[in-house]
């Protein structure tokens, strides 16, 4: 091989060309560049706490899609995508001696335990092999550096506080252009195949017609929606009245699975979106696609500031709640079979599909913390294996934020299934969508099958605690929130 000097740019979750320092970085220092992109395996092993297992089939698909995509476009920039399947410290000792060129590996940081260790052993592995690391800050759409608070420590406990404080005091940075070309292989360097989800002992996913999330993985997938959304359809000039909606694809952005695996950039969004603010509207809806970002942005940090405090029962607040571990309970919710409506139909969506609603995620948490009473590391490991977009500071921050040892405010936050099910499913469209056996009930009446009398039950082909459950627990202030007409039928 040959003696020049050769970088390896070890991708993670940065899977794009757009806005990735690491490409500028090592065009301007290398002869030669190696993207690699490692299938290590502890990442599909089990989760921590449940043994769930840590990658689920619907994000493996998105990922094998994303990896599909990026090697194209690198191949039409004259480079390629190296792919190996192992622990990324020992795919990067090995390239280092069979290439005997390396002068340099470069990678994006990440922020907690799992990822940061990965760094570390890659950091040892090139120091015992005297090749110099370089790193990158790219994942977010403040830069590390760029904060207002002189150390992290001093990042605020609330979001409110960080937000007003990065927006008066911060500048987003300009996005990296896209590279024309790239600096080509080592040549005689093998690209090694994509592997197939049997491979990686995933069955391959059903496609679900009722899915609000239909869409490819890839930067060329993330970028056409941007598109789309913005420029084609104007959709986020009305993103504020719509993203609490349940079907459909157009109801929010949907850029979180492509943000997860870095197949777009923050920066990129943000800077689009001040270009549509200036050519077509700037409103709050506008804005607000800039505060969700800000929102994930935050849950990075609040991962820097905390570290192992983000995976822990007591989680930020180090406080102690009496969680309970009742697999029964567990397994109704996880099923969609708890006989709360609005509930199954959202765990049945996140099932079928790999995706849910940013209003049905806020829903099936409180219910799985604050009525069931169960360990919200449960939750979270289920949504780190099925959520096609599972970034693990946003999944987790959420999940301790609803389970009130986060970083809400607002003490005992709880929200009430039976008021938020007939606010924003009005009609019961989507409960009838994703709970079938209910469809023979019209209107808001979906939302409470257990309150209908017998005639009504049989004539809508409902028999309770047969075709379909009757709630697994009960809270007194849903009954405010039913038709004072209907028969109870306790």
């Amino acid at each position: 091989m040959s003696t020049s000097r050769t970088i390896i740019c070890l991708l993670r979750n940065d899977l794009r060309l757009h806005d990735n320092e690491l490409f500028h970085w090592a065009q301007r220092n290398a002869e030669y560049i190696v993207p690699l992109y490692c299938f290590d395996p502890r990442h599909y092993a089990g989760t921590y706490n449940y043994n769930l297992p840590k990658t689920g089939p619907f994000r493996l698909r998105f990922l094998l899609e994303s990896i599909r995509d990026l090697r194209n476009t690198l191949l039409n920039k004259s480079s390629n995508l190296v792919v190996r399947r192992g622990k990324p410290e020992d795919v990067v000792a090995e390239l280092i001696k069979q290439l005997g060129s390396v002068s340099t590996v470069a990678f994006h940081e990440e922020v907690t335990s799992e990822e940061l260790n990965v760094e570390k052993k890659v950091k040892d592995v090139c120091a015992q092999m005297k090749v110099k690391v370089h790193t990158c800050w790219g994942s977010t759409l403040y830069h590390r550096d760029d904060l207002p608070f002189h150390h992290i420590s001093r990042l605020p406990d609330v979001y409110t506080q960080f937000r007003k404080a990065v927006e008066t005091q911060s500048m987003v940075r300009p996005a990296f252009p896209t590279l024309e070309q790239l600096k080509p292989l080592p040549s005689g360097l093998e690209e090694g195949a994509v592997p197939t989800a049997q491979e990686l002992q995933q069955t391959e996913p059903l496609t679900d017609p009722r899915s609000a999330f239909p869409c490819s993985g890839g930067e060329s997938q993330a970028l056409a929606r941007l598109k789309h959304y913005f420029w084609d359809t104007d959709a986020v000039a009305t993103y504020k009245e719509t993203r609490n909606g349940l079907i459909g694809v157009n109801y929010s952005t949907k850029f979180a699975p492509w943000l997860a695996m870095g197949c777009i950039s923050p920066r990129y969004i943000y800077h689009q979106i001040k270009q549509y603010e200036r050519e077509r509207t700037a409103n709050q809806s506008t804005y607000w696609v800039i505060f969700e970002l800000l929102w994930r942005d935050y849950f990075k940090f609040v991962a820097v500031k905390y570290g192992n405090r983000l995976f822990q029962l007591k989680g930020l607040q180090d406080k102690s709640v009496p969680w309970k571990k009742d697999m029964k309970l567990f397994n109704a919710w996880k099923d969609g079979r708890t006989g709360v409506p609005f509930v199954d139909a959202n765990m049945r969506e996140l099932a079928m599909t790999g995706f849910m609603s940013n209003r049905g995620r806020q829903n099936v948490a409180s219910f799985l913390t604050k009525d069931l009473g169960l360990d919200w590391r449960m939750g979270a490991e289920l949504f780190e294996y099925l959520l096609i977009d599972h970034d693990v500071c946003s999944n987790y921050g959420n999940w301790l934020y609803s389970a009130g040892i986060g970083n809400d405010p607002r003490e005992n936050r709880k929200f009430n299934m039976i008021k938020q099910g007939l606010d924003y499913d009005n009609n019961g469209d989507y409960v009838r969508q994703w709970v079938p056996e209910l469809q023979g009930i019209r209107g808001a009446d979906v939302h409470t099958p257990w309150t209908l009398s017998t005639a009504a039950l049989s004539h809508a082909h409902v028999s309770l605690g047969e075709t379909y459950p009757t709630p697994i627990v009960m809270a007194p202030e849903w009954n405010r929130h039913v038709n004072k007409k209907s028969v109870s039928v306790f």
